[in-house]
């Protein structure tokens, strides 16, 4: 399992660089609009990140929960709400999604010891920064 993370942040990091500089107006709008949405407002950046992470697991999208798990932990999810959430997952999702579960849970595993190392578990361009609300 160690580096999977780190193989995931070179390989998001490098295509969205790539997806950008095409210049394609919409592509840029969308990235944008993605990164907006998940500003704390009247749901807590938390939330929203728990909201994806539901909605990429029901997709069965694995970058996208690799993704919303690592924005979940900087948002300071906890296990057991990462559990909880799981669990949301499965119902919504059905049994389906258990081999993403799975993948989820190994990867948190890594997001986990890499906090334990004093590691940080993102790094690179390509990922969203940390929301605030806007005033």
């Amino acid at each position: 399992m160690a580096g999977k993370l780190d193989a995931f942040h070179q390989f998001r990091s490098r295509m969205n660089e790539k997806l950008l500089n095409k210049g394609n107006l919409q592509l840029k709008r969308f990235f944008n609009l993605d990164s907006q949405v998940y500003t704390s407002g009247a749901l807590s950046s938390q939330t929203k990140e728990l909201m994806g992470l539901v909605a990429s697991a029901v997709l069965r999208c694995d970058d996208c929960i690799t993704y919303h798990l690592l924005r979940c932990a900087e948002e300071g999810v906890t296990d057991e709400e990462f559990f909880e959430t799981f669990n949301v997952i499965l119902v919504v999702g059905g049994s389906i999604t258990i081999p993403h579960l799975r993948r989820a849970v190994e990867t948190l595993e890594e997001i986990r010891e890499k906090a334990v190392r004093g590691e940080k578990a993102t790094k690179g361009n390509g990922q969203r920064e940390k929301r605030t609300k806007k005033k």
